[in-house]
């Protein structure tokens, strides 16, 4: 483990069956469905999908369009 970087718990929750049900933050599950949201929707775009770009600086750019214009979608409501 790096000493730099902040310990970090997995954030999943118990099956309906299990035994011993563990604790998690209802608040950490929620922001953790909104990341998975995000890349969900990224990979709706089939050029950040597949990357077909050569350089990291062109993928890059291809998934801040993407974001742009995911954002740009959801908040005209349509």
């Amino acid at each position: 483990m790096v000493p730099d970087q902040p310990r970090r718990e997995p954030v999943i929750l118990n099956k309906s069956n299990s035994v011993t049900p563990d604790s998690y933050s209802k608040r950490s599950y929620r922001r953790r469905n909104v990341s998975k949201g995000c890349f969900c929707r990224l990979k709706d775009f089939r050029r950040v999908t597949t990357r077909y770009d050569k350089f990291a600086r062109n993928f890059l750019g291809a998934v801040y369009l993407a974001a742009i214009v995911t954002y740009w979608i959801i908040e005209s409501g349509s």
